[in-house]
C-alpha cells in the first residue's frame, strides 16, 4: 500500500499519517520525492482500511502496490533515487546525472600494497576506494582477508587521500566493524539472500551496496534490496557482477540487460562490476564502456599495481595505467549521455 501526499503537505501532516499507520500495527516508510512525499506501508497481512487514511489532512490517495517489492519499486517513488556518500573530500553523488567510479584491490593484503594502489588511482580523480578486509572464498584454504586490521588500513587510506571506503561485510559481527570504519557497506553476491545480514544492514546508518547473486533473477535481486529498505535504510545501491551460465570464455556472464530492466522497475541506482563480471583483465575496459552506455550509475573496478602477485583475483585486476585509460573513456561516453563522472 502507498499513501500519496499532496505536494504542499507539511512535515507535520506527513508525521501524523505515519503515526496513524503505525497505530494500526503497520510500518510506515516516508519516501520524499521532488514534488511530493509518498508513504509506503509494510507489515499488512491483508487489506488496509483506505478510508481511515484517505481522510487524513494532506493525503491525495492510497494506492495498492501489486508487486512483491513495495519500497524499491517505481510505484513507491517515480523519480530516480540519488545517493550522497559523505567522504573527507566532500559528498560523492550516485545516480541522476552523476556516475561514480570505485577502484581498488580485491583484497587488502598489506598497508604497503593498499597505499601503493591508492596513490595511483587517486590521480585518475576517483573518490571511492574499494578493498576487501573480509573475503568469502570458495576454498577454505584461500586467503580470507585480514579482518579488522585490514579495516584499519582502509581507514588510514581514507584519512590520507580523502576517499570514501566501500568494503564487504560477511556476517553481523563483521558488519558492526565495517559500519564503524567504512563509508559504504557492501553485501556480496554470496550473501544476497542472507536475510539476517540484509536486515542488519537495513538498521545500519551507512549506505549499502548490494551485489546480485550468481543465480538471482531480477525479482529476487529487488526483493533482497527490499529487505534492507524495509528495515529503514533507504540508501541502497544495486550492483550487477555477473551470473553463472554455460559460458566458458569468462568467469561469469556480465548481464548488462539488467541495468535498463532495473531502471524500469526500481528507483534505486545500479552500478556494474566488470571485474567479477568477466574474470578476465582484458575484458574489463570494453565492458566498462558498455556498462556506462546502457545507463549504469557507476563502476566497481579492481585495480592492482602487481596483479600477478595478488592474493585474490589477480587475473581480473587491471593495472593503474589501464584504469586511467578507463576513466578517460568513461568520461567521454558519459558526456554523450549528458552525465558526469564524479
Amino acid at each position: 500500500m502507498l499513501v500519496v501526499m499532496q505536494s504542499h503537505a507539511s512535515e507535520e501532516q506527513v508525521r501524523a499519517v505515519c503515526q496513524r499507520i503505525e497505530s494500526l500495527g503497520l510500518k510506515a516508510h516516508p519516501i520524499p520525492g521532488t514534488i511530493r512525499t509518498a508513504i509506503g506501508i509494510t507489515g499488512n497481512k491483508g487489506a488496509v482500511d483506505l478510508g481511515v487514511l484517505e481522510s487524513l489532512p494532506g493525503v491525495i490517495e492510497c494506492i495498492p502496490v501489486s508487486k512483491p517489492y513495495k519500497l524499491v519499486s517505481r510505484d513507491a517513488k517515480e523519480e530516480d533515487s540519488v545517493l550522497r556518500i559523505p567522504t573527507p573530500s566532500g559528498d560523492v553523488i550516485v545516480g541522476g546525472d552523476k556516475i561514480a567510479l570505485v577502484a581498488g584491490p580485491c583484497a587488502v593484503e598489506s598497508e604497503e600494497q593498499v597505499f601503493a594502489i591508492a596513490e595511483r588511482v587517486v590521480k585518475s580523480g576517483v573518490r571511492l576506494f574499494r578493498g576487501g578486509a573480509y573475503k568469502p572464498r570458495t576454498s577454505p584454504y584461500s586467503f580470507q582477508g585480514l579482518g579488522e586490521p585490514g579495516l584499519k588500513i582502509l581507514a588510514k587510506v581514507r584519512q590520507k587521500f580523502g576517499f570514501g571506503i566501500i568494503t564487504e561485510a560477511i556476517d553481523n559481527e563483521s558488519l558492526d566493524l565495517v559500519e564503524e570504519y567504512a563509508d559504504v557497506i557492501q553485501i556480496g553476491a554470496r550473501n544476497m539472500q542472507n536475510f539476517s545480514l540484509l536486515k542488519r544492514a537495513g538498521r545500519a546508518k551507512k549506505p549499502v551496496l548490494l551485489k546480485r547473486g550468481m543465480s538471482a533473477t531480477l525479482d529476487e535481486f529487488l526483493m533482497a534490496a527490499e529487505y534492507v529498505l524495509s528495515e529503514g535504510n533507504y540508501n541502497v545501491m544495486l550492483c550487477e557482477r555477473g551470473v553463472r551460465t554455460f559460458a566458458d570464455h569468462s568467469r561469469n556472464t556480465l548481464d548488462l540487460t539488467i541495468v535498463p530492466a532495473v531502471k524500469k522497475r526500481s528507483h534505486l541506482p545500479i552500478l556494474v562490476d566488470p571485474s567479477h563480471g568477466t574474470g578476465k583483465r582484458h575484458k574489463v575496459l570494453p565492458l566498462s564502456r558498455a556498462a556506462i552506455a546502457v545507463g549504469a550509475d557507476g563502476l566497481l573496478v579492481e585495480v592492482h599495481h602487481e596483479p600477478d602477485k595478488a592474493l585474490s583475483d589477480g587475473m581480473q585486476s587491471i593495472l593503474p595505467e589501464e584504469f586511467a585509460e578507463l576513466t578517460e573513456e568513461v568520461r567521454q561516453i558519459a558526456a554523450v549521455l549528458h552525465r558526469q563522472v564524479n
